[in-house]
């Protein structure tokens, strides 16, 4: 496995709306393995393969959660707003990064207790002296996320950003490893799908797929007293069957475990009460399209430290290279 490339993915800088710095190292990865590449207006990067078949869309969302400045106070602490799923809890006396490098730690006002505090009452602390000092290294609306790096704990990895750079990973070694596809394949990286699944409505609507498919993470039930989760670590990509934001097309589901056996690969199947991946937007676009969702089984989701089973990656990226060589 290509460890390198998913440390490299996990640690770059790109919560949703400043997904360059990832989109660029993604193209630069697909390009000379797809016919052509282009970015759209919203900044969805489109890898269109050509085939003589019917349109297979495979979606991985590039964006990452994170936090924009709202205000900067006369001592030089900044107030912050969250862009996505951001848990108060998970991210208390964490470190995050801006996009120039300044590097902050975000703690809470002390009349608050840990455990009640909201992000209302937290702030981002860089170190400046004063709100002018602080105005020399951010300014309302920087953006920064969450400051880490890639770690291995024996089968399993642990990072910041597995939430989707492991999806773009899978995505990214698939296009790599198939063979000639049957379909024309359009591999879409898109942006915002942590705050609405914008970038798949728009690029759906673009590509007119007869079938898609979402590579996303999904949380695991295998931890002490864990909610229920039908997702462990270990035993194989999860297929999606439904969630808050779509139930599985029964041609989408039967053309991925037809892949999955036929590849001979461990696979979980999945029904999720909440959440959402690309998806709900993909099934939506137009007058609807078949779609469904590949799951990379992931611990701690949408926090400082996502952990997912090497294994798992590697077995995921075996079936969507399946999945891509196979017919609709």
């Amino acid at each position: 496995m290509n460890i390198e490339l998913l440390k490299k993915l996990t640690e770059c800088f790109s919560p949703s709306g400043r997904e360059d710095r990832i989109r660029d190292i993604i193209k630069a990865e697909v390009e000379p393995y797809v016919t052509d590449v282009w970015t759209d207006a919203l900044g969805n990067l489109i890898c269109h393969k050509k085939g003589p078949g019917k349109k297979l869309m495979m979606a991985a969302h590039m964006d990452e959660i994170g936090f924009m400045v709202t205000h900067i106070e006369d001592s030089g602490f900044l107030r912050f707003v969250n862009v996505g799923g951001i848990s108060a809890y998970n991210c208390i006396n964490r470190a995050v990064v801006f996009e120039n490098g300044t590097v902050g730690v975000i703690s809470y006002e002390n009349k608050e207790k840990a455990a009640s505090a909201g992000l209302s009452q937290m702030y981002i602390d860089i170190g400046a002296k004063d709100k002018a000092e602080a105005e020399e290294k951010v300014e309302i609306g920087s953006m920064a996320g969450y400051k880490g790096e890639l770690s291995l704990m024996g089968e399993l990895a642990t990072s910041k950003t597995m939430d989707d750079r492991v999806g773009c990973f899978v995505l990214i070694e698939a296009i790599k490893a198939a063979k000639e596809s049957p379909n024309e394949l359009f591999a879409v990286f898109t942006v915002q799908e942590e705050v609405g699944l914008r970038g798949a409505k728009t690029s759906a609507f673009a590509v007119e797929p007869d079938m898609g498919f979402a590579i996303d993470v999904s949380m695991t039930g295998d931890t002490p007293e864990s909610s229920f989760a039908s997702l462990s670590l270990g035993k194989g990509p999860g297929i999606k069957l439904k969630d808050a934001s779509f139930i599985i097309n029964p041609a989408a589901r039967d053309f991925a475990i037809k892949a999955a056996r036929v590849a001979e690969i461990p696979y979980q199947l999945e029904a999720a009460a909440y959440g959402g991946t690309d998806a709900g937007a993909i099934n939506l676009t137009r007058g609807g399209v078949p779609a469904g969702t590949i799951s990379v089984p992931t611990r701690y989701i949408h926090s400082p430290q996502e952990v997912v089973s090497l294994s798992d990656v590697e077995n995921s990226i075996t079936l969507v290279t399946k999945m891509i060589e196979t017919a609709i």
